[in-house]
């Protein structure tokens, strides 16, 4: 898993994809700091809770080669012939595009270290909210590598990502329209923005964390039993 890992990590510098990223990430992040900075508060929540959006846009460049990248230069049968378990290949992947999404995110630690300069620290809060968009970061990573195991195509691959970061994004509003109560309570359980606004409003709620750890677990064993069933087919 460990080679997996550095490979995949390694790859996203090699080309502009990692860089592209990154910018992309800080450029908003600082967009989101600076308006805080200007309403002249410490709410680092304010930052943490903009940055859903950022990560719907974000996540599906970070996993849209993943695994289509393998199956476009036909470099998967080796890969699944290597002398590495399926979940080794799988959740290798998951923890370099994981890497790079926190190299991203360490960006608001800097922020809270301003903020604390000019006013007490609420080390509190700050840690919830970075413990929030790290489980949301890893949650949309494996769904975003799941979609990508689906393709050859890391165009295909991008799109779906997006598609499937939108759908996230509008859990709330289907909710709402639900016709039969007890679906729309289902819809809510499902929302991925009520339980991330949890906690960038400083509630630390541990059905939230199992929620989030749950997503990574199953869209990462639904790319697992993809991959087995391309091994044997």
């Amino acid at each position: 898993m460990s080679a997996i890992l550095r490979r995949e990590f390694a790859t996203y510098f090699r080309a502009p994809l990692g860089y592209i990223y990154l910018a992309i990430f800080y450029f908003f992040g600082g967009q989101f700091f600076s308006a805080v900075l200007y309403s002249m508060t410490n709410s680092i929540g304010t930052v943490f809770s903009s940055m859903f959006t950022v990560l719907m846009f974000t996540i599906p460049l970070l996993t849209m080669r993943l695994m289509s990248e393998d199956k476009r230069l036909k470099t998967d049968q080796a890969l699944l012939t290597a002398p590495v378990s399926l979940n080794g290949i799988v959740w290798g992947k998951f923890l370099a595009a994981f890497a790079l999404f926190g190299i991203g995110i360490a960006i608001t630690i800097l922020y809270f270290l301003i903020l604390s300069s000019m006013a007490t620290p609420q080390w509190n809060i700050f840690l919830g909210n970075l413990l929030g968009i790290i489980l949301l970061g890893g949650s949309l990573i494996s769904i975003g590598m799941f979609i990508s195991s689906l393709t050859e195509s890391q165009m295909i691959a991008a799109i779906g990502g997006f598609a499937a970061m939108f759908f996230v994004f509008m859990i709330d509003s289907i909710a709402s329209i639900m016709p039969v109560a007890w679906l729309g309570a289902i819809f809510e359980q499902l929302s991925f923005l009520t339980r991330y606004n949890d906690f960038t409003s400083g509630i630390l709620d541990f059905s939230n964390i199992l929620f989030f750890l749950s997503v990574v677990v199953v869209f990462n064993f639904l790319t697992v039993r993809i991959l087995e069933r391309k091994r044997w087919s």
